[in-house]
């Protein structure tokens, strides 16, 4: 734990990694997440008033959540205290809540905030409730699952996001420029795509498997020069990178392949990889969470009852735990794999919001708007609305759309038998309307 009262290093510890060694020191230097501090960025305006309110970052693994909440300290001037989730107790909380009473503007900052159980994030609510810590967690989780609602309620939650290939190269080239350890070996650097690759968009899996190659890599003995290129890139990752890690490294690479074998229909590749995460001790809580997101995302209208078995399956291995949850969790990969896909439910959503977004929100037809007021009902709110029960099959055509948008269409069924069902029902019931 950091103390209140010394601010974080300017300078790595001898011996750090590279990615610790290239950390930014100033905001000016931090890269990515030009939606949150670049110019009108949320955070910047945060910054430029002077105040900071308690936040969740949530982002991936290795894109600068820790640097940032370092960094927003420091430029705010305030009392700075770290913990992480892993290896903190209530204990640990209470004594900072207790310390940083005398200094109040205090930020605390929780790394993993996910991993933190329902007891320790209680013993936070009090003082972020009155301010006397401002609270900025980081997560690689959903916060709506893994922080109680309490702390939601009193935290702003931003999101951040993967770094862009140009902003990866380009800290490839800084460190390559700027380390004074890797500038000791002269460094030709033919091709990025394997470091891209294997890293897997984490900046700071990038920089320490640089490192690595850099390190490990053969000299041309008459020039001195280390050649880097993609096949000795991948030959050395395979010789030094660790195995599933569950708090990083590996941990988004085998769940980024395991819901791919599952939405490509391959139970034996979705097997593998379910258990790679099990043998790793990832948490079946996490894997029945993904399964239940790709039930709806990927399966969805396709197989309607996906999305009920893996509800299921959640609910068993929260109340059964391991190791029996393995049976469970390798039934529903296994139902999921070999299920007919269809993404038109995710689809029509996604497209439906980015509509809102870009186009606003029309107003609600007067015969669909409730009238509980008799000033409502003279206004003519609900007046010509049609009970669709009172219709032949339950149905009566009138216009559900706001004004201008009567024949847009967000859903297309997919390409299978029981959508092809519904296919039929929507153009018997609305003809040329939505083309269908």
């Amino acid at each position: 734990m950091n103390s209140l009262f010394d601010p974080p290093a300017d300078q790595p510890r001898p011996g750090a990694p590279l990615a610790e060694r290239l950390r930014p020191r100033t905001l000016a230097e931090y890269v990515g997440q030009q939606h949150l501090i670049g110019e009108g960025g949320v955070l910047r305006r945060y910054l430029e008033a002077g105040r900071l309110p308690s936040l969740i970052l949530w982002g991936p693994p290795g894109v600068g959540k820790t640097t940032l909440a370092h960094l927003l300290a420091a430029q705010l001037k305030l009392p700075f205290v770290a913990l992480s989730a892993i290896n903190a107790g209530v204990k640990d909380v209470r004594d900072v809540i207790q310390q940083a009473k005398s200094r109040r503007g205090t930020i605390l900052f929780i790394d993993e905030i996910h991993r933190f159980s329902k007891s320790q994030q209680d013993a936070l609510l009090g003082a972020v409730e009155q301010g006397i810590v401002t609270l900025v967690g980081a997560t690689t989780e959903n916060p709506s699952f893994e922080v109680i609602p309490a702390i939601l309620s009193r935290a702003q939650v931003y999101v951040l996001e993967a770094l862009g290939k140009d902003e990866l190269t380009g800290l490839v080239d800084r460190a390559l420029r700027d380390d004074e350890a890797l500038r000791r070996r002269p460094v030709r650097l033919e091709s990025y795509d394997a470091l891209l690759r294997i890293s897997g968009g984490d900046a700071r899996k990038l920089l320490n498997l640089l490192e690595i190659v850099v390190q490990a890599a053969k000299a041309n003995p008459e020039t001195g020069e280390v050649v880097i290129n993609d096949e000795v890139v991948q030959q050395l990752a395979q010789q030094n990178l660790s195995r599933y890690d569950k708090g990083g490294e590996m941990h988004y690479d085998v769940i980024s392949a395991f819901i791919k074998s599952i939405r490509g229909s391959d139970p034996n590749a979705a097997l593998y990889y379910l258990a790679v995460m099990l043998e790793g001790g990832e948490d079946p809580k996490f894997i029945a969470r993904r399964l239940l997101i790709l039930a709806s995302e990927d399966v969805g209208n396709a197989n309607p009852n996906a999305l009920l078995l893996a509800q299921n399956t959640f609910q068993a291995v929260t109340v059964i735990g391991m190791p029996e949850s393995d049976i469970i969790l390798g039934q529903c990969v296994v139902y999921l794999a070999t299920s007919p896909k269809s993404n038109a439910s995710y689809t029509a959503i996604r497209e439906a919001r980015a509509f809102v977004r870009q186009n606003g929100v029309a107003a609600v037809p007067l015969q669909l708007r409730n009238a509980p007021t008799k000033l409502m009902k003279q206004l003519n709110y609900g007046a010509e609305y049609h009970y669709s029960h009172d219709g032949e099959g339950n149905f009566v055509f009138q216009e559900f759309m706001p004004d201008g948008l009567g024949n847009k269409r967000f859903y297309t069924p997919g390409d299978n038998p029981t959508e092809a069902k519904m296919l039929e029902r929507l153009r018997y019931w609305w003809g040329e309307k939505y083309g269908y």
